[in-house]
């Protein structure tokens, strides 16, 4: 069993250090981690043949869903765009130290608002091997330290590509030891949760259950979302011809992916001619379909869903229902809906500004699908996840998310005593940045 007290004690130590490290050196690194990454690359497919052929018996014995041996699978298309997603961060501007807000209390007495780490990170994960790849990424310019669990069914890919980030990062000498760190059993997790004292943030990426568990048994910060139950909404005034490749892209380019959309909602108006040209494209493309009695007194041959509204299915599997107006759907979204991404398909702007305005979730869309629900796609270069919080970091969370802040305050010898007294007063005046 890991010593984690004693990992997370020397990563609170390299996290102090990682806060003053120059761009230019956290740069270098993410060279080191590419160039590393890219020429081992049969390295980890080997490591990731076996992971496939083990996660079948995890399969074949339903340990693990369909979903998540899907997700397992680092193929050359993945690990290329791991690899860009790395290169892509090295570009961004470092999100440390940036002056957010400043004010000139008095004369010589100068507080500024200051970008900073939040410190050691505690990352759980399941099946996805191109994780600790974006994390460590991320980690890295924004200057954490990090403590990665993956699944057991990722372990052998999860291992290599953890041993070559180490490598390439134990290649800078100046680069702290100890920022970059993994573990492995469900008791690691377990005592991970019990360290607030050395963690200062969890990010669970993974189901439902995984997600609970982790918010219920720590008194860490937890940064994450529990389910992906995402809506596409089409408004009386849609555009068909969006419409349908939109709906189609949302549910079925990853169907395993949390932001794949899981339910369509129709106005009435149209719902009699709309819902058989849309199931005619949903079929082609193997979809199952559920709808409400509206939807299946349209089409016969639907499925009923039986009021079944707040499932995420992962699958292939798309939910229908009719409604009456915009605010029943903007109503059935923030009753059902995870706070995930939801999108309206209309050419009606008054209604696409109500939606936006009033739908309570961490992406509103409009006449797009709800897969560009993700960092790279974004411009942050990678993610460590999606949060459906109402902290400092909501939706894909790249490097900002990865920051807090600290106040900063420049004086010469001032007391508050001074200022009480009347003998001195506040001027309050902000300083331009």
């Amino acid at each position: 069993m890991s010593n984690i007290k004693e990992i997370a004690k020397l990563a609170k130590k390299a996290s102090y250090q990682l806060s003053s490290l120059p761009t230019e050196l956290k740069n270098k690194a993410l060279d080191a981690i590419a160039d590393k990454l890219e020429v081992n690359s049969d390295k980890i497919f080997e490591a990731n043949a076996k992971d496939l052929s083990e996660a079948k018996k995890f399969l074949a014995s339903g340990e693990i869903s369909q979903a998540v041996y899907a997700r397992l699978k680092l193929d050359e298309n993945k690990l290329r765009d791991m690899i860009c997603g790395i290169r892509d961060v090295k570009k961004l501007p470092d999100p440390v130290n940036k002056k957010l807000w400043a004010m000139k209390l008095d004369e010589g007495l100068d507080l500024y608002k200051v970008s900073c780490p939040i410190g050691v990170i505690g990352v759980i994960f399941e099946a996805r091997p191109d994780v600790i790849a974006q994390i460590s990424a991320l980690a890295v310019k924004s200057a954490n330290a990090v403590i990665l669990k993956g699944g057991k069914e990722a372990v052998n890919t999860n291992t290599i590509i953890f041993e070559l980030i180490v490598s390439a990062l134990n290649s800078i000498k100046e680069f702290p030891k100890n920022s970059i760190n993994q573990v492995f059993s469900r008791e690691d997790v377990a005592q991970m949760l019990e360290l607030s004292d050395y963690i200062d943030l969890i990010i669970p990426r993974g189901g439902n259950a995984l997600v609970r568990y982790i918010k219920e048994n720590t008194k860490i910060a937890v940064l994450g979302h529990a389910d992906g139950i995402c809506h596409i909404y089409v408004d009386r005034m849609a555009d068909w011809e969006k419409a349908t490749p939109v709906i189609v892209d949302a549910k079925t380019q990853y169907p395993s992916a949390c932001n794949a959309v899981e339910t369509v909602l129709i106005h009435k108006d149209i719902a009699k001619e709309y819902l058989p040209v849309l199931i005619s494209a949903l079929r082609k493309s193997n979809v199952k379909v559920r709808g409400c009695e509206r939807a299946c007194a349209i089409c016969a041959d639907i499925v009923p869903a039986n009021g079944n509204w707040a499932c995420e299915h992962s699958d292939l599997v798309l939910a229908i229902k009719i409604v009456n107006d915009l605010i029943e759907a903007v109503g059935h979204i923030n009753t059902y809906g995870s706070g995930h991404t939801d999108c309206i398909i209309t050419e009606d702007k008054a209604a696409c500004d109500v939606f936006m305005d009033l739908v309570d979730s961490a992406g509103v869309y409009n006449n797009v699908s709800t897969r560009f629900a993700d960092g790279f796609r974004y411009g942050f270069g990678a993610e460590v996840g999606i949060s459906t919080n109402k902290t400092h970091a909501r939706g894909p969370v790249g490097l900002e998310g990865l920051t807090i802040y600290k106040y900063k305050l420049y004086g010469n010898g001032q007391v508050v005593d001074d200022y009480v007294s009347g003998e001195k007063s506040f001027i309050h005046q902000p300083i331009e940045i």
